[in-house]
């Protein structure tokens, strides 16, 4: 099924939101001509005939989140998912995902609903492949117009590099300091709007982006709210936020909520990129069992016990987690709470049935359901010219290769300590590890800065095992700068202490040590005592809390994000080389054809259960 054309793209426009904002001031549609700002009419894209006049509707929503500029099919463990047989066995699916083959599905769910709206829940774009993130993310924007994509909220990645970047590509232009990436064409940004109800100026109040979006086919109005997670500014750069104030996810919401009931729109949609961790793996889980929402677990619970129940449905993400659960609102009443795992491999098919007479959706009618972007489909045409024009652009860059591997080296999400993770340290170690680089003793690396596998199946014609430079890319897309500062023994436990306790504590963030440090992580005690301090080794000496450990880690971390907020407290920090640029460099210098590296055996962290 060919792409339908959007017609009419709403021009948007940037408003400057007050002297002493250095990032961008405020995102807003231009009003209607007819309306307030922020109300405009989807119009959907007219898929089928026109049907439902009767007083129910069927509207379909269809959804997803955290596509992380994966337009290339993801590959090792970033491409499967987990199925639960109903024997409560369960099976690999391998080779999911695909803007290709998403686009596909998605058109084929479409066919026969003349109601149809594709939103999202954040993290399009931002620590994205190559193929994307060489051309800041313009081939993803592309991607999703294509994808017919009407409405996402935006998540803590389209802050990667900054809300001047965000407001690039919500209104198009060429990239400020490397310009137009193909000659004689303008990046024409995106045809649907970014919504950030919780992203406002510290000093006006005023939203950076619209906090809400209306669509509207045939008299049946839906309107979405679109918030990030409030803790957004703990794990992005601040530079790139500075003057940006990240608000609460309930109080945004039912704020919000009340402004469109006030516009007579009683169906409300809230995009969320905040999610929660099921009890199970499996896409197809039933997170419903042995009660409503009794399956799942994590900060979308209580948000979606306390987001009003004027809001029909939550669409989710962050976790890069599946479920389509049933979540009581406060008024006790179960109401749908989804998300669609990552990098396109899932996407969500939603009923939302309205009544024309309240104008309301009919809560109990709510079905949903995530469905596989398997690859036995036809590849969508114009979705394959796209990635093909991009990946001529990134060729001689990315083809070129940086080192050799003798397996599949894994990123497990499931795992406390990830063998690439080991890799990864270890690269930054010896980078930082020279005296006149650092001196560096021991490198930390966050988890969530490691993007994706080494796989050691060829991804073009390079061979089997040979590292690309756009695979390592894929792997640490940030290119943040390395850093080494002096840290106290007693700063280092508290820093492992932090992993598990505070803002950690119900989802743990274990950073990946480098070779040479080690202890133990109990996980059946709680919080701080997680770590036995008496564990915790340098090269098999213990940690002297007063002696003084020079130490490796990138700026993200030094800056105390994910919640590390004692490294923060760091003295004489010395700035080196990218990650990336590490990484590449100890692939290039300990492996080779003949001898390839090895899989680390991830035996740093002796974990308790």
């Amino acid at each position: 099924m060919a792409a339908t054309p959007r017609k009419n793209k709403t021009a948007r426009r940037i408003l400057a939101a007050g002297a002493g904002l250095v990032t961008v001031g405020a995102l807003v549609a231009a009003m209607p001509s007819a309306g307030a700002a922020g109300d405009r009419s989807g119009g959907g894209h007219g898929h089928g005939h026109d049907k439902g006049q009767g007083r129910l509707v069927d509207v379909q929503l269809l959804s997803f989140n955290d596509l992380h500029g994966n337009l290339e099919p993801p590959t090792g463990s970033s491409g499967r998912l987990t199925h639960l047989n109903e024997d409560g066995t369960t099976r690999t699916i391998e080779g999911v995902g695909g803007v290709e083959y998403l686009a596909t599905h998605l058109r084929q769910a479409r066919q026969g609903h003349p109601y149809s709206i594709t939103a999202a829940a954040g993290d399009m774009i931002g620590a994205s492949p190559l193929v994307s993130g060489l051309f800041h993310d313009e081939p993803t924007i592309e991607a999703l117009n294509g994808l017919d994509l009407d409405v996402t909220s935006v998540g803590n990645h389209e802050f990667d590099e900054g809300a001047r970047e965000l407001a690039r590509m919500q209104n198009g232009g060429c990239h400020p300091t490397e310009g137009c990436f193909e000659k004689g064409k303008r990046f024409r940004g995106a045809d649907f709007p970014y919504l950030a109800a919780n992203v406002t100026n510290e000093k006006s109040g005023k939203p950076l982006l619209d906090p809400y979006f209306v669509w509207e086919r045939n008299g049946v109005r839906i309107g979405f709210i679109g918030v990030t997670l409030e803790g957004t500014a703990d794990i992005v750069s601040a530079e790139g936020i500075k003057g940006l104030k990240f608000g609460d996810e309930v109080e945004t919401i039912n704020k919000y909520a009340k402004v469109l009931e006030r516009k007579g729109v009683k169906s409300i949609v809230a995009l969320l990129h905040e999610g929660g961790l099921p009890a199970s793996g499996a896409y197809n889980y039933d997170c419903d069992s042995p009660g409503p929402g009794n399956g799942i677990s994590g900060p979308i619970v209580d948000i979606a016990k306390n987001v009003s129940p004027q809001v029909d449905a939550l669409v989710t993400g962050h976790t890069h987690q599946a479920y389509a659960c049933t979540i009581p609102d406060p008024a006790g009443k179960p109401r749908t709470v989804t998300s669609a795992a990552s990098f396109g491999r899932l996407y969500t098919d939603t009923t939302l049935t309205y009544d024309r007479r309240t104008k309301d959706i009919v809560r109990t009618a709510v079905a949903s359901a995530n469905h596989v972007v398997t690859r036995d489909v036809k590849p969508a045409g114009d979705m394959t010219k796209l990635i093909d024009r991009w990946k001529t652009l990134a060729a001689p860059i990315a083809n070129r290769p940086v080192g050799h591997i003798a397996a599949d080296i894994e990123n497990p999400a499931d795992a406390y300590e990830k063998p690439l993770g080991d890799l990864i340290a270890d690269a930054q170690l010896e980078g930082m590890a020279p005296a006149d680089r650092g001196g560096a003793q021991l490198a930390l690396m966050n988890p969530g800065g490691i993007r994706a596998p080494l796989s050691h199946k060829a991804s073009g014609a390079e061979g089997d095992g040979v590292v690309t430079y756009g695979e390592a890319y894929t792997v640490q897309p940030f290119t943040n700068m390395m850093t080494a500062v002096d840290l106290t023994g007693a700063q280092l436990v508290t820093t492992l202490q932090q992993q598990v306790s505070g803002p950690n504590q119900a989802a743990p963030k274990i950073l990946q040590v480098s070779k040479g440090f080690t202890y133990t992580l109990d996980m059946t005690k709680t919080g701080a005592d997680r770590v036995v301090v008496s564990s915790v080794r340098l090269n098999g000496e213990p940690i002297d809390p007063a002696k003084t450990y020079r130490v490796a880690m990138n700026e993200f971390l030094s800056g105390g994000g994910d919640g590390f907020t004692v490294l923060k407290e760091h003295k004489n920090k010395l700035v080196g080389a990218s990650d990336l640029d590490m990484f590449t460099a100890y692939l290039a210098a300990h492996s080779s054809a003949s001898a390839p590296l090895p899989v680390p055996a991830a035996d740093r962290i002796t974990v308790v259960k």
